[in-house]
């Protein structure tokens, strides 16, 4: 009786032990993957939180502040507050700025006192983009996108006449002003000419936002790129340096073919002697001789 109730006691322990053990190898076990929805979502990467910098932004950013205190600090400073009397801060400056200098050329200068001008980019694209992402960082407007395609050409040529033709000219090909030279606008890229209309580098004003909106600023854009392949109705373009040298010069070609015409006249009349003026000599032996005795008078 003893031994059927130990036995008894021996299996109900076991019974438990069996029940308990798929609880316990779920406690135990590893917590399993989520399951893999197909679809773009599952293919897509996750979202960069807002404010966070793009995957290999930093990296960039960091190089850029490697190449702004080499070739740029003498200037602009260590901490790219500006040095006085050499260069201002850069400090919200923006990436705009900094893509219109260096992309042109005009930055670095030779010394801290030379006048700015358009001339082949000091660092190749790969730095350019870097000092801009630098720049940027210190904030400031970005690189402004345009879309001339879009834009209106007959808007953009009254806006031009209006804004810049007093410096660039109308036919966007430069000019002389008060203490600096208007440079030309046929080199400068869709992006450089919105930059230069927001930035305002040198002795040019710089056009806002109110001043000047995205699409006026996408139809000057359109309307400076069409300068440079014009349809000339009249005939010979001369160049398209404006309607004053044109002018000289169809002066000097008039001029030069009215002292021609005048030379070739004079020298045809220096073989022709005029008529005397009054009564001929009468010959010896002619009647008139005979009256007045042989003498002429």
């Amino acid at each position: 009786m003893i031994g059927f109730a130990r036995l008894a006691l021996v299996a109900a322990v076991l019974a438990g032990v069996v029940v308990a053990l798929p609880s316990l190898a779920q406690a135990v076990a590893p917590p399993k993957a989520p399951p893999v929805v197909a679809g773009p979502r599952a293919a897509a990467a996750p979202a960069v939180p807002a404010g966070a910098p793009a995957p290999g932004a930093a990296a960039v950013v960091a190089r850029g502040r490697d190449l702004f205190v080499s070739g740029c600090s003498y200037c602009h400073g260590l901490d790219a507050t500006g040095v006085r009397g050499r260069a201002p801060t850069v400090r919200g400056a923006g990436a705009e700025s900094a893509d219109f200098y260096l992309s042109t050329g005009r930055m670095p200068l030779a010394h801290p006192h030379a006048y700015p001008v358009r001339s082949k980019p000091a660092y190749p694209p790969a730095d350019i983009r870097a000092l801009v992402a630098y720049v940027g960082s210190l904030g400031g407007p970005p690189v402004p996108g345009v879309s001339p395609a879009t834009a209106g050409l007959a808007t953009g040529e009254r806006a031009f006449a209006d804004h810049c033709a007093g410096c660039h000219q109308v036919s966007a090909r430069g000019g002389i002003v008060t203490g600096a030279v208007a440079p030309s606008l046929q080199r400068a890229t869709a992006t450089q000419i919105a930059e230069a209309i927001r930035v305002g580098p040198y002795v040019m004003p710089n056009f806002s936002e109110r001043e000047i909106d995205g699409p006026t600023l996408n139809s000057i854009v359109r309307y400076v790129l069409s300068t440079r392949h014009p349809v000339d109705r009249g005939g010979w373009g001369i160049g398209h340096i404006g309607p004053i040298p044109e002018g000289m010069i169809a002066w000097i070609f008039a001029m030069g073919a009215l002292l021609g015409v005048s030379r070739v006249i004079g020298e045809r009349s220096e073989g022709v002697r005029p008529p005397p003026s009054g009564p001929e000599p009468s010959e010896p032996g002619s009647a008139a001789s005979a009256i007045t005795g042989g003498e002429v008078r």
